[in-house]
């Protein structure tokens, strides 16, 4: 065991969707070397953790506690003990009904030192998404909050109702799913009136929130019937009425629309943001990743030789990052890629290569063989240039093919290969083919190939008839199409941003009950 005792930092991680955690909070979890997460909190988060960082689930749910909250309080002194820097990620605000005070008190009898990053609970938030503010200033100017799991032992809390029925104001209820009836039984009798208008909000700020409305008399009926569950928040009040006119989030053109991503999460994933953006629900089902190319010596040599080529065509930021993580391996200065040219294939592409200080010669409109040879073809003869191709293992052989016809001499040379994803700890890929979904999103024919693989995307559709398919480009359509699967829509921008604006517009196209 290290004698160097680490620190513990007791994050908020918001309600929900993941841009609600603090800068601060955020830049933790990037350092962390081990973190212990609840079972509330939005996975993407994840998505901040260093590669190598230990991470624990230390989730608590209602009837299935995979880790009880002194085994969690330990778990924090042991991995502080060992020296490393824990970030105990909770749901919400650590202080708000997130037992973080028990989990403070034992680092400090233990001797650790701790610090609380705040984070946005969702007693403000989730109304907040749901067109609900707290207070205003002609309804209501003051709000209170009780939680219905109070004491887990009693059918109803052991609250003074008659003060709680009768303080002004909007009251906001915690974990009361299972006891709302209860609880709104018990206001009534201490005269808070059965006509007092009432919201149940589930799933709070995610694309999957459902929300419904009525008063406090018929609220719990509504929610059984609508099939309301945890984890959920309930608000009381006359500042219910406004969701009428306030309810924004629940208005996004893709809110309630579960759309499946194909690719690895990642901080720079233009389609995952994009789709958050415009309130979708988003289920990750990453179903390949990117290793290193079992050709790398043909790679090394290449660039050795890089002085021979007169142009470098880049299809993909993966392939950018491969071939220059192999170069400067090589090399130790950027300039010993001397007076080559470069083209890249998409904005991304050509975002990563001038983060290296290096210009784009040359961007095709689309990724089509015949655009890309046009574009080197702008600034010269494609008839005997020396052409070094950075790609995927595996690439449709059209380009190459072209080019050559053309009268260039082609290497197309491998910088990293794909393979198929079988970490899913999540279950993500489970929830697909148990629930289906309304959207499955491919941004290339290795992602439609290796979903395939997994699911049988035939078979797939057959057993959700209403699900659609989105495609990045005319090549991933291809593919889809010899599968013999319909392209719903086609991105007409090849990008991220242009596959979300795609399944975006043909939504907004339909008809509601065609949805």
């Amino acid at each position: 065991m290290s004698t160097h005792i680490g620190k513990v930092f007791l994050v908020g991680a918001g309600p929900g969707d993941k841009e609600l955690i603090s800068l601060k909070g955020a830049k933790l979890l990037s350092k962390a070397d081990c973190i212990i997460h609840d079972a509330l909190v939005n996975p993407a988060l994840l998505e901040h953790a260093k590669p190598e960082a230990e991470i624990i689930f230390g989730g608590k749910k209602p009837r299935s506690h995979t880790m009880s909250q002194e085994a969690i309080n330990q778990l924090l002194v042991q991995k502080a003990k060992e020296g490393k820097m824990v970030v105990r990620l909770k749901g919400g605000d650590p202080f708000i009904f997130g037992r973080g005070g028990e989990e403070a008190t034992t680092l400090h009898e233990a001797g650790i030192i701790f610090e609380v990053i705040p984070g946005i609970s969702s007693v403000n938030a989730v109304p907040a998404y749901a067109g609900i503010p707290l207070t205003h200033r002609e309804i209501s100017s003051s709000y209170s909050v009780f939680t219905g799991r109070s004491n887990p032992n009693q059918k109803v809390p052991d609250y003074p109702w008659d003060t709680i029925a009768r303080t002004p104001g909007t009251k906001v209820l915690l974990m009361c799913v299972e006891r709302f009836k209860d609880v709104a039984d018990e206001l009534i009798k201490h005269e808070l009136p059965a006509s007092t208008p009432a919201a149940m909000i589930s799933w709070g700020t995610y694309g999957k929130q459902k929300s419904v409305s009525g008063t406090l008399g018929n609220l719990p009926d509504i929610a059984v019937d609508k099939g309301i569950t945890s984890p959920s928040i309930v608000v009381i009040g006359q500042v219910v009425t406004l969701r009428k006119t306030l309810n924004w989030f629940e208005r996004k053109p893709l809110f309630g629309k579960k759309v499946v991503v194909t690719r690895a999460p990642s901080k720079e994933d233009s389609l995952t943001q994009r789709l958050n953006d415009l309130g979708a629900d988003i289920l990750p089902v990453p179903v390949l990743r990117s290793d290193v190319t079992t050709r790398s010596r043909e790679l090394v040599e290449c660039i050795l030789g890089i002085g021979e080529y007169d142009w470098v065509i880049f299809t993909s930021a993966r392939g950018v990052d491969a071939f220059f993580e192999a170069f400067f391996k090589a090399y130790n200065d950027i300039r010993s890629i001397g007076n080559v040219r470069i083209a890249a294939v998409g904005p991304a592409t050509a975002k990563r290569i001038e983060a290296l200080h290096l210009t784009v010669d040359a961007i095709p409109a689309a990724y089509r063989a015949d655009q890309i040879k046009d574009a080197i073809h702008s600034h010269e003869s494609v008839e005997n240039i020396r052409i070094l191709l950075a790609r995927a293992e595996v690439a449709n052989p059209e380009l190459p093919q072209l080019l050559e016809k053309e009268g260039a001499m082609v290497d197309d040379v491998a910088c990293y290969r794909t393979v198929s994803e079988t970490n899913d700890p999540q279950e993500t890929g489970e929830k697909l083919q148990n629930e289906g979904a309304d959207w499955l999103t491919f941004t290339s024919s290795s992602a439609v190939q290796h979903f395939h693989d997994r699911f049988d995307l035939p078979d797939l559709l057959e057993t959700y008839p209403e699900l659609k398919v989105a495609s990045i480009g005319p090549e991933t359509s291809k593919t889809l199409e010899s599968l013999k699967v319909q392209v719903t829509t086609e991105a007409i921008q090849h990008t991220g941003k242009g596959l979300a604006h795609a399944v975006t517009e043909f939504e907004l196209r339909s008809p509601d009950d065609d949805h």
